[in-house]
């Protein structure tokens, strides 16, 4: 098998396509005026990349046969990718890349006061971490499990939401410009640890096969366990919980640590001027 068939996507999704171009090209139009640094432009393609091998390749192929790999999966989709669009600071590069229209309708959009009512409660400290941990739960609930690896439909929305709402919450918490505390935003990332690690813990030490989908569609890799997949998936759910939240408060002390503060001198000159 060479490279390419590794590329190809296992079920061609036009709606995937599209979202990873345009936003490629937005970025790259963008790129032309608002010179964005270097680091952001190396997180940028980062995060798009993780985003759309995880989604659109033959990984997607294991992630419907294996608990385990599906759970990398979810890594890819919920954290890593996010993760890194959102450290790249894309929204000013991505703005510059729209027309004319397109960015008067952005502004049209965010001004309405319903669609700012809607933002601010869901990104609310306590809804934004409810959602964040709710919906690993809710897709990891072997019922609802079973019928999104079975129905292709389905599937997709479990991978869409995971993907949003992984934006949503790592855009809440790494933004440094937006109106939360540093350690608001610390406690955020604290906070959806224990669900992730309890809900891990749940699967790794279950008696029995909680997802018995994978068996029954048939196992891309034939030398390990039902029990020994959900285990391993277990962990993973149970590690990256804290490795990624972890990273996010690194950031985050990072990104105050080198905030330019005015000194007690220039800010009673600032004031003066005024």
């Amino acid at each position: 098998m060479n490279l390419l068939h590794w590329l190809a996507p296992w079920e061609p999704s036009i709606s995937v396509v599209i979202a990873s171009l345009v936003t490629a090209v937005l970025f790259i139009r963008g790129g032309l005026t608002s010179r964005p640094f270097y680091r952001q432009k190396l997180c940028f393609w980062a995060g798009l990349l993780c985003l759309y091998l995880a989604s659109h390749t033959q990984l997607d192929y294991y992630a419907e046969h294996e608990f385990f790999i599906h759970q990398l999966q979810s890594l890819a989709l919920h954290h890593v990718g996010p993760f890194f669009l959102v450290l790249a600071c894309p929204k000013a590069t991505l703005l510059a890349g729209l027309p004319l229209p397109g960015i008067r309708l952005i502004h049209w959009v965010s001004a309405c006061l319903p669609i700012k009512c809607l933002t601010n409660a869901l990104f609310h400290p306590v809804v934004s971490v409810s959602l964040f941990v709710g919906i690993i739960i809710f897709w990891l609930l072997p019922a609802i499990h079973f019928i999104a690896m079975l129905d292709w439909r389905i599937y997709r929305l479990m991978n869409w939401t995971m993907m949003l709402n992984g934006l949503m919450f790592w855009g809440c918490v790494l933004d440094s410009h937006g109106r939360k505390s540093p350690g608001c935003r610390i406690g955020m990332m604290l906070a959806a640890i224990p669900p992730q690690i309890f809900l891990g813990a749940i699967i790794f030490f279950a008696p029995h096969e909680l997802y018995p989908i994978y068996s029954l569609c048939g196992r891309a890799l034939t030398g390990i366990s039902s029990i020994t997949d959900q285990q391993i998936g277990g962990l993973v759910l149970w590690m990256h919980a804290a490795l990624m939240s972890g990273a996010g408060v690194i950031t985050v002390i990072y990104q105050e640590l080198r905030q330019p503060r005015l000194s007690l001198g220039d800010s009673r000159q600032k004031t003066l001027i005024r």
